[in-house]
C-alpha cells in the first residue's frame, strides 16, 4: 500500500518571514493620512487577523474601503520587499526543506496575492509549493477555517493528513477548526492563551527550534480520530 503523503501548510507572515513591523508600518502610514493615530492596540489587532483590511478601513471612516487599504498597503509592502526589508525568519527555510522531505508543502495566508507572489519568488519557493492560498481566495479570513480547507483541497488530501505551522492565535484556531494538526511557533515567543492549549499538537519557540519537532510530527502516523466538521459554507477537501 502506498503511504499517504504528509503535507505541511505554512502560514507566511511571522511564520516564514519577518513582517511584524512591516504591515503595521504600512497600515499606520495609511491611517495617518486619514486622521488616525496608530497605536500598540492597532498593531496587536493586525496579528493573524484575516479581516485586517476591514479593520484598518474602519479606523479611517467613510469613504475608505477595504479594497483601498489592500491596494495601498500592499504597494508599500512590495516596495519594502524590493528594498530587501522583508526577510525569511532564521531557520524558516530549513523548516520548509525538512517538511518537503515528507510530502507536499503549501502556504495559507491572509496576505494579498501580489505581495505573497513577490515574497515566494524572492525566497525561491514558488516552484516548490503545491498550493498557495492568499487573502483573496478565502471568503472568510482566519480564524475561520476556509484558508486551510482550501489548501487541503488543492493538495488533494484530507485535513488530517496535513500539518499547519502557525504563529498567531487566530491562525491556530483556523487550522484546528479545519481539522489540521498544528505546530505553533508563537511570534516573538509570545505567551499563547491557555484556551488554545487543546488545539495545538506541539509548540516551539523559534523556527530553528521547531525543526526536530516538525520532523517528529511528520514522521509519526496520527491516531485515527474523527474529522472535524467544516463550518457551514466552507470549502470541503477531497481525497484526490
Amino acid at each position: 500500500m502506498t503511504p499517504t503523503p504528509r503535507a505541511t501548510v505554512f502560514d507566511l507572515d511571522d511564520t516564514l518571514i519577518d513582517t511584524a513591523d512591516g504591515w503595521p508600518r504600512a497600515c499606520a502610514a495609511f491611517t495617518a493620512r486619514h486622521g488616525h493615530r496608530w497605536g500598540p492596540a492597532d498593531t496587536a489587532a493586525l496579528h493573524g487577523n484575516g479581516g485586517w483590511a476591514s479593520y484598518v478601513a474602519a479606523l479611517c471612516g467613510a469613504p475608505v474601503g477595504a479594497a483601498e487599504v489592500v491596494e495601498d498597503c500592499t504597494e508599500a509592502m512590495v516596495r519594502d520587499h524590493g528594498a530587501g526589508l522583508v526577510r525569511a525568519l532564521p531557520g524558516a527555510m530549513e523548516l520548509v526543506r525538512e517538511a518537503e522531505r515528507y510530502g507536499p508543502i503549501a502556504v495559507a495566508t491572509a496576505s494579498p496575492r501580489r505581495f505573497v507572489r513577490a515574497v515566494l519568488d524572492g525566497l525561491g519557493l514558488t516552484s516548490r509549493l503545491s498550493a498557495v492560498v492568499c487573502g483573496e481566495d478565502a471568503a472568510r479570513g482566519k480564524p475561520a477555517p476556509d484558508a486551510y480547507l482550501h489548501a487541503a483541497a488543492r493538495l488533494g488530501l484530507l485535513p488530517a493528513d496535513c500539518l499547519a505551522v502557525e504563529d498567531s492565535p487566530n491562525g491556530i484556531r483556523a487550522a484546528a477548526a479545519a481539522g489540521l494538526r498544528v505546530l505553533a511557533i508563537p511570534r516573538d515567543r509570545m505567551r499563547l492563551p491557555v484556551t488554545l492549549t487543546h488545539l495545538i499538537t506541539d509548540q516551539a519557540d523559534t523556527a530553528s527550534a521547531a525543526l526536530p519537532v516538525l520532523r517528529r510530527l511528520l514522521s509519526a502516523r496520527p491516531e485515527p480520530t474523527g474529522q472535524r466538521t467544516p463550518a457551514a459554507g466552507s470549502p470541503r477537501p477531497h481525497a484526490g
